[in-house]
């Protein structure tokens, strides 16, 4: 059913609201510090009677915080704009956000200024297509009158209400390996489709994970060796909590004792969490698991 939005156009969307308090230093002061506004009209009385306002003046910026309505505002009626918005809401156009902003100021506000701001709907747009989704853009403005009933400032405010795009939940990327000079030689091994174990050229003893010494004699010398990739399961462990969807549902996580005597941290795949088993052959394979990252993984001998 099409929606008939022009009829809220023109209309006073609510009652006019009064500002809870006037014009006051203590705000003014609140605000500068705030914003970082040491402009001395604002705050310094002695200043501000020698400039060209003859004493204190709020910064126009403020305008609309003298009617804002607080975080517990008083009870209102509903008014157009909340029926506008509970139209849309309905047509399925929930979510909201503030698009524009433009302020025009008629004089500067001085202390004990009495503020009302009263707000028509100046329009809404037909649906439009935007990055967020398909929507309306609704623009009001507020007009803001001092104790007199002179105009000293307009608001003009546009926000698109829209319906969100439904989005397919993207999965987060594997954690990237920490790459260094002991173990460069590792990762360059993996990306060739090799499992290279570091062996100490003087005591032949292998080690993994790498390391710049020989955690054996101390030596700082040496070498590669390719592993098989085959072993057994030596011990294994299966994270619930807390998700980590980058890895999948029931994912294992499996310390492999390899043929060449070295253990091996990695995933075991292909094998449900309930049919692992200590001590079951597997062997290594080396896959993609995105366009940047190959992971040396286990899997069961002869799957």
């Amino acid at each position: 059913m099409a929606l008939d939005l022009q009829r809220f156009v023109g209309q006073v969307s609510g009652e006019p609201m009064p500002a809870r308090d006037a014009v006051n230093q203590a705000m003014i002061r609140h605000w500068c510090d705030a914003i970082g506004d040491a402009n001395p009209v604002y705050t310094d009385p002695a200043a501000a009677a020698t400039s060209v306002h003859g004493g204190i003046v709020a910064p126009p910026t403020m305008l609309q915080a003298w009617t804002m309505r607080g975080l517990n505002p008083p009870p209102s009626g509903q008014g157009v704009f909340a029926e506008l918005l509970a139209e849309l809401d309905g047509a399925g156009y929930t979510s909201t956000v503030a698009t524009n902003c433009e302020q025009e100021y008629m004089r500067y506000l001085r202390i004990g200024d009495q503020l009302t701001m009263t707000q028509t709907i100046d329009s809404v747009s037909d649906e439009k297509k935007t990055a967020l989704g398909d929507g309306h853009f609704v623009t009001t403005i507020m007009t803001f009158t001092d104790q007199h009933g002179g105009v000293v400032g307009t608001q003009r405010w546009s926000i698109l209400k829209y319906r969100p795009r439904e989005r397919k939940p993207e999965t987060p990327p594997r954690p990237r390996p920490a790459i260094n000079r002991d173990n460069q030689f590792f990762w360059d091994g993996v990306s060739e489709g090799k499992l290279l174990i570091q062996r100490c050229t003087k005591c032949a003893q292998l080690r993994h994970p790498p390391g710049p010494a020989c955690p054996n004699c101390g030596s700082l010398e040496w070498d590669t060796v390719e592993s098989s990739g085959r072993g057994t399961v030596y011990s294994y462990v299966v994270p619930h909590y807390p998700p980590a969807p980058m890895f999948g549902e029931d994912y294992v996580v499996v310390l492999v004792e390899l043929d060449e005597g070295v253990r091996f941290v990695s995933d075991l795949i292909d094998v449900a969490p309930g049919d692992v088993e200590i001590g079951m052959a597997v062997e290594v394979t080396f896959v993609k698991t995105d366009p940047e990252l190959t992971l040396p993984l286990f899997k069961r001998v002869g799957t």
